[in-house]
């Protein structure tokens, strides 16, 4: 029996009590007990025995969403968390109601689904109470829940769930929002540090990613691609690929334009990994390697140093910034640079996927199912609902898996080998063809006056495209910091053409403008003889909201400065701003606005004189609303986030030399390691009166700046180009 039927099954057996969203005629509606033969895959359910089990809807890559979001059900509800199962659902259009839907990116997660899933178990709450008043004859304004009983406190009566799922079945749902939630001052779950569901498994090696996925009659499979972004293969050595042992088959794909990542290549089917990839180290392919075959990063660099000297397309001009900057008492002109890099998820990209005649079924570890079936859609031909997509834990994500086109490749190849096929890419797969983070470079000239404040800045940002299409998180925010916040303030773009794929990769775009803009504000606060925690707190000022009622170029929703305000000032108190430390070791501090999160963020660290950096401690404050929903994870997201923040910008690049990625596995592409972490990293957290956010990409942002800085007032070193190994830190 598969999932799907268990639940067909297991909604009408019994008397259980299942609570679910799903579409009807277009209206949003709740069911209770579910009709034979009709599955809601509801979110919520609480068996005869009394045993409750939450569906986690979302994709789980690592974050923690699915622990943490049907922790909200559960607090709602009123159920001890020992007594909760917890279990992972398929793509279903069952989910997208009341603003939700089934894919994990841009730290949504949580804002999205806070209040609905607290609906979710309130609603099972009311009705569990409801159906134990009638049963005592009491009101039901007299009756409460806790740890999975219904109390009548004024009689002493009592009674778990289990004695009230028939009853509770058979009442009139209530419309979700008349249900009264639980006061948070109430709270017994949310805030606490609970461990994740899938720890045992992960631990214990238990089949549990996509890597793991095994389906009979299952055949293997790679892919090889040009190595030059935007080739084709022209032929192969195809025959004798065939004659070698265990392989099934092998052929060549056309790609499909305009599918974003469903490239041509080359596919060996086999018995086996093993067999496939033997197989393919023999393969002989003949490329058209196309128009962008002698591109190369020292290219770019003198490409973008002609282009800014040139007018870029304006995106934000206030003021007059070149007279501000002819009257500055002290002028400051810097450019900065970071590269192309991988998202370099541990799990390198995989599918399984069958394809019989118009029918699909897929086992991705996917950030974006509904996004992969359609894309298959339009390569197969198959109506999306024909394609079942079931979502299977992610070895990291970090934005890569929110592009389908592993799935797509993997669905093409099954449909060609007309059984069951996991698709792999190798690490040098996914570093030479996954969807990169832009590089960039920003020239930036900014200057102060006689009392120390910011005069002017001016910032030509040159970017990346392909096809036209500005990379991902590549493409300057007209209302970023600190434009909202300066009165002479200029900000232009130019592109460069490639034909490199390019992807989110975690806070895109904020994961480098918060290093560009906050290494500079440090700059002019040098240049200003000022303390760069205080230069920072002048200039977000005394006003709460910034930019309220804006309109025109860069307008945007306010921005909450007392919010930022609260955070750097609580990240300079835990760092203890203003000690003072011996030449070699320094302070630095950063701050950004990034996915709902306010965040800042303080690093001491130490430079040898030799040059060798060490990160002594970071600390981090967060201002992400009102409720931290898992301690426990919003700690790791933290402490993950300033590791990968690290390790992004020490050593990893993907140098581009003949239209190609250089680099192909951890050797050339070093991840940071355990000898160079912080052996101190703080999470703080300052609650606000604000709806709560996600945690995965707000933090990321200040990482770079702050330890930059740190390294400048250790050393004198200002860092303007990305990655760290690329400078020199020595001094004496």
């Amino acid at each position: 029996m598969d999932r799907r039927d268990f639940l067909r099954l297991s909604g009408v057996a019994g008397s259980g009590l299942m609570l679910g969203f799903f579409l009807k005629g277009g209206t949003e509606v709740f069911a209770s007990q579910a009709p034979a033969g009709f599955s809601p895959n509801a979110f919520l359910r609480i068996a005869p025995d009394g045993a409750v089990t939450i569906y986690a809807h979302k994709p789980e890559v690592g974050q923690g969403v699915r622990t943490s979001l049907p922790m909200i059900v559960a607090e709602e509800l009123g159920i001890d968390w020992k007594q909760v199962t917890v279990l992972p659902t398929d793509l279903d259009p069952a989910y997208n109601v009341l603003g939700m839907n089934q894919s994990a990116g841009g730290s949504t997660s949580t804002p999205q689904t806070y209040e609905p899933l607290r609906r979710m178990g309130a609603m099972a709450r009311t009705l569990l109470i409801a159906a134990a008043a009638d049963t005592w004859k009491v009101s039901a304004s007299e009756c409460t829940v806790a740890d999975g009983q219904v109390l009548h406190r004024a009689s002493g009566k009592s009674a778990p769930f289990s004695t009230f799922v028939a009853k509770a079945a058979t009442l009139p749902v209530p419309d979700p929002k008349d249900v009264v939630l639980k006061n948070p001052k109430d709270f017994t779950l949310l805030g606490k540090w609970i461990s994740g569901v899938d720890n045992p498994k992960i631990v214990t090696g238990q089949r549990l990613f996509g890597l793991d996925v095994k389906v009979p009659g299952m055949k293997y499979a790679v892919y090889e691609k040009c190595p030059v972004f935007g080739g084709k293969a022209l032929s192969a050595n195809l025959d004798e690929i065939k004659a070698l042992p265990g392989v099934v088959d092998a052929f060549i794909l056309e790609g499909t334009p305009n599918v974003r990542g469903h490239v041509p290549g080359v596919a060996i089917i086999a018995d086996s990994t093993w067999a496939a990839i033997s197989a393919r180290r023999q393969l002989r392919v003949t490329w058209d390697e196309g128009k962008f075959a002698n591109q190369s990063w020292t290219g770019f660099t003198t490409q973008a140093k002609e282009l800014a000297a040139g007018a870029g397309r304006s995106l934000r001009k206030d003021g007059d910034p070149d007279a501000a900057l002819n009257g500055a008492v002290k002028v400051v002109e810097a450019q900065y640079s970071y590269p192309f890099i991988s998202h370099a998820t541990l799990e390198p990209m995989n599918c399984t996927a069958e394809v019989k005649g118009d029918k699909v079924e897929v086992w991705a570890p996917t950030q974006n199912p509904a996004s992969g079936q359609t894309l298959i859609s339009e390569v197969l031909g198959v109506p999306k609902e024909n394609i079942t997509v079931h979502m299977i834990r992610g070895g990291g994500g970090f934005g890569r898996r929110l592009i389908g086109d592993f799935m797509v490749d993997a669905a093409a190849i099954a449909k060609r080998a007309g059984v069951p096929v996991k698709l792999t890419t190798t690490r040098e797969d996914d570093m030479r063809h996954g969807m990169l983070r832009p590089g960039g470079f920003h020239f930036l000239k900014g200057g102060v006056t006689t009392d120390g404040k910011i005069a002017g800045w001016k910032n030509h940002f040159v970017t990346f495209a392909a096809g036209g299409q500005v990379g991902s998180g590549g493409s300057l925010n007209p209302a970023e910091f600190p434009a909202r916040f300066l009165s002479n303030y200029e900000a232009q773009q130019s592109v460069i053409e490639t034909n490199i794929p390019m992807g989110p990769w975690r806070a895109p775009g904020s994961c480098v403008f918060s290093w560009v803009i906050h290494s500079f504000i440090d700059e002019l606060a040098h240049a200003a003889g000022k303390d760069p925690y205080q230069f920072r707190m002048e200039l977000l000022g005394t006003e709460e909201l910034v930019g309220a009622g804006a309109s025109g170029p860069g307008s945007a929703p306010p921005y909450n400065a007392a919010r930022m305000r609260g955070v750097l000032k609580l990240a300079a108190e835990k760092i203890g701003w203003g000690r003072s430390l011996p030449r070699g070791r320094g302070l630095g501090i950063a701050f950004h606005f990034s996915h709902r999160g306010y965040v800042a963020m303080a690093a001491e660290v130490t430079v040898s004189q030799a040059g060798a950096l060490r990160v002594d401690r970071v600390v981090a404050a967060s201002d992400v609303g009102y409720q931290i929903i898992n301690r426990s994870g919003a700690e790791q997201q933290v402490e993950g986030s300033v590791v990968d923040g690290l390790s992004a910008m020490w050593g990893q690049e993907l140098g581009i030399e003949k239209g190609q990625v250089v680099q192909g596995n951890f050797d050339t592409y070093p991840l940071l390691r355990m000898q160079d972490s912080p052996p101190v990293i703080e999470s703080h957290f300052l609650l606000s009166d604000n709806p709560p956010t996600g945690l995965g990409e707000p933090v990321i942002p200040p990482v770079p700046a702050a330890v930059c800085n740190a390294i400048f007032a250790a050393c004198g070193k200002r860092v303007r180009t990305l990655p760290l190994i690329r400078n020199d830190l020595r001094w004496s």
